[in-house]
């Protein structure tokens, strides 16, 4: 019996947040943490529309920050399920920096992080499988089934040599 689908679609979510003097240094360039946190939050209600129920997250793979964000911008967090297990999903999220001012926008950074769907006990529950559409989706779910074995493989790695 499979499990229920849900396309990309119906779970993306977008999230903005203009930066203030309070989210970053005397240099004016907003804080790593302040930026890590917004992309839990946009990650997070992405992995929860997708499960309709607790999740949790399991892991970030990467945080990767390509330019310097600043006081003013404004910035746009889109997360998406790039691929769902049984139990977990990878969601991707791009970071993208608006000046106001010129309408200027620049991918600033980009994230994977996981998810694990849980009950009132904190027992893993099943989830939906994902259906990506687009060839962009298509290839973000190639490229987290991959993410995924190679997570899985550490894990292995690591409960072998007692270090779990």
């Amino acid at each position: 019996m499979s499990r229920p689908s849900k396309q990309v679609s119906t779970s993306k979510t977008t999230l903005s947040s203009q930066m203030m003097p309070v989210d970053a240094n005397p240099m004016g360039n907003v804080h790593g943490g302040t930026i890590l946190k917004l992309v839990d939050v946009a990650a997070g209600v992405t992995a929860l529309r997708h499960a309709r129920t607790i999740v949790v997250t399991a892991s970030i793979d990467r945080m990767d920050f390509y330019h310097p964000v600043y006081v003013g911008n404004l910035l746009n967090f889109k997360a998406s399920v790039n691929y769902a297990g049984t139990t977990s999903m990878e969601v991707g999220v791009r970071i993208e920096a608006e000046d106001l001012k010129t309408g200027r926008i620049t991918h600033t950074g980009s994230s994977y992080l996981t998810y694990v769907a849980i009950d009132e006990n904190g027992q893993p529950v099943e989830i939906p499988d994902v259906i990506p559409e687009t060839l962009d989706e298509k290839r973000r779910w190639r490229e987290g089934k991959k993410r995924r074995a190679e997570r899985l493989k550490i894990l292995q790695d690591r409960r072998s040599k007692g270090k779990a």
